[in-house]
């Protein structure tokens, strides 16, 4: 018998994945479940038409990012911070402040998707990593002067 998946069951299959069961375990426990339907043509149809609405969504996420990604490419965050003789800073400028910055300034990001190479202790100008998407990672410039 042929299932479709409609949702994630570990070592057996993926959401959308179509595969191939014994007929008892598909009926009395995939099916009854509710982790797969029986592949007919009509539900293949309706796996189609599912995949490519969400591929269109996807592309459509994917070029709102690219845009937010240019927008933040212009943006420069100012941070004012005590400094040493040797031009490092007391602290650090933490991911917590960027993304309270980028709020600020209109944009909704999530402070796990701010990615630093290093630690920002230390007077000038830095470039921080933000993943907007996937596909899609942006650049923010950092800019770190003594108070």
């Amino acid at each position: 018998m042929k299932v479709i998946f409609i949702k994630d069951l570990k070592g057996q299959g993926k959401k959308g994945e179509i595969k191939e069961v014994k007929d008892g375990y598909g009926m009395n426990y995939l099916i009854k479940n509710g982790y797969a339907i029986k592949a007919t043509d009509g539900s293949m149809n309706r796996l189609n038409r599912e995949n490519q609405e969400h591929e269109l969504a996807e592309n459509l996420l994917i070029k709102e990012k690219k845009s937010e990604k240019e927008q933040l490419a212009k943006e420069k965050l100012i941070f004012s911070m005590k400094a040493g003789k040797d031009g490092k800073v007391f602290g650090q400028v933490s991911t917590k402040q960027i993304k309270e910055e980028l709020d600020k300034l209109g944009y909704k990001i999530d402070k796990k998707t701010i990615h630093l190479d290093h630690p920002i202790d230390t007077l000038g100008e830095h470039i921080v990593t933000i993943l907007l998407h996937k596909q899609v990672t942006a650049e923010v410039k950092v800019k770190v002067v003594e108070k």
